[in-house]
């Protein structure tokens, strides 16, 4: 059989979506050695992703995300393959498409949080952009012929506001790499240099440990979206200011704006990273003393997960699906209770004992979840799609 899957969010360029979507491909490319797969990607990631399995094609979809040629034009290339099923890894499914598929919903952020701080574009856009997500999702619960979501949270979330999921919905938890190779020493050091975390003149450092020069930092990775509530972070930074902040991200629009928040707040010990590679990431993971992560909502959060992988003890909102994936292994505060954050954040802090304990319980948590469990899900998901034609 032939089976489609949507990658123009692949890789890098998607954020969370281009890692589920890469990790999908690359466990389907193990564990698949009897369909056949096309998979379509755009300019910007189609050298990113270089097929181990013969059975696998790659090919260029050159129509950008939530327009017009996605939902005209895009069909037509769809069509011209005779898949028998296709998996849209994000709700943005073509509405003229007429064919079986598969949908992945990792959220109903937008339904839950839509504030004009979402965009830089006018009021007037902004409101026509939302009723055309709330139309494109509403079509493509009701059409497609199963529905994977990546929590529970999230699948009772679809239920209670779209009755048409009902009997469609599968959970594929995402899980995250356990596999951290380290930098050199000297690299490390030059990490820490850069973003000005190291005691004294790096003539002094050269010879001594990191963890004897490094100043105490706590670590946020991941966008800066309103719904992410990092404006909660740069108040509970002011609290503490003998630890830095690093808010590692792509520099955009919103961060840009964080940025000058923080620089009207005269925050000096808020640092914004920028983009950072995986192996410098892992780095930073590695000697930080807690992951914070203040999010409003979440429909899996993958990236306290990722710290868990890394033995950093995690605090978290207690928002979302935050509490059912992370279970006992993160401590959670209450973002919308005055003081909480900056409670549970002293407690970690001042407690070495609560620290490894928060590390420990973190890798039995993450080792729970599986890429290759997640890609086996939903290879069955083709196949009974397919049997059912």
């Amino acid at each position: 059989m032939r089976i489609g899957i949507d990658a123009r969010f692949y890789g890098s360029v998607g954020k969370g979506l281009g890692r589920y979507t890469e990790k999908l491909i690359e466990h389907l490319e193990a564990l698949d050695q009897d369909n056949d797969y096309v998979v379509f990607l755009r300019q910007e990631n189609f050298d990113e992703y270089v097929p181990k399995n013969a059975r696998f094609r790659k090919v260029l979809a050159q129509y950008p995300w939530y327009g017009f040629s996605e939902q005209f034009l895009f069909p037509l290339l769809l069509l011209h393959f005779r898949l028998d099923v296709v998996h849209f890894p994000h709700f943005n499914v073509p509405f003229w498409y007429p064919k079986k598929f598969i949908v992945t919903i990792h959220d109903l952020i937008l339904l839950h949080h839509p504030t004009l701080r979402n965009t830089t574009r006018s009021r007037a856009f902004y409101l026509l952009k939302f009723a055309a997500y709330r139309f494109i999702i509403a079509c493509a619960i009701r059409r497609a012929t199963r529905i994977i979501t990546v929590s529970r949270f999230t699948e009772q979330d679809i239920l209670a506001r779209y009755p048409a999921a009902c009997g469609k919905i599968a959970v594929t938890y995402e899980a995250t790499d356990l596999a951290c190779p380290w930098l050199p020493s000297a690299r490390e050091k030059a990490v820490f240099s850069r973003l000005g975390l190291l005691r004294g003149a790096s003539a002094d450092v050269s010879s001594k440990s990191i963890r004897d020069i490094l100043k105490p930092y706590l670590l946020y990775v991941g966008n800066a979206y309103p719904h992410k509530n990092l404006e909660a972070l740069l108040a509970v930074a002011a609290a503490f200011p003998t630890y830095a902040f690093l808010l590692v991200g792509k520099e955009d629009y919103f961060y840009a704006r964080l940025r000058k928040v923080a620089e009207k707040q005269g925050l000096q010990n808020v640092i914004f990273t920028g983009f950072i590679d995986d192996r410098e990431l892992n780095t930073l993971y590695r000697f930080a003393r807690c992951y914070v992560f203040p999010s409003l909502y979440e429909g899996f959060g993958l990236p306290p997960l990722e710290a868990m992988t890394r033995g950093v003890p995690v605090l978290s909102s207690d928002q979302g699906s935050l509490p059912e994936i992370l279970g006992t292994a993160a401590r959670y505060f209450d973002p919308y209770a005055e003081g909480s954050f900056r409670r549970e954040l002293a407690a970690i802090l001042d407690s070495e004992t609560v620290r490894q304990e928060l590390s420990d319980n973190g890798y039995r948590q993450a080792a729970r979840y599986s890429w290759e469990k997640m890609a086996a899900e939903t290879l069955a998901l083709y196949d009974r799609s397919i049997e059912n034609k």
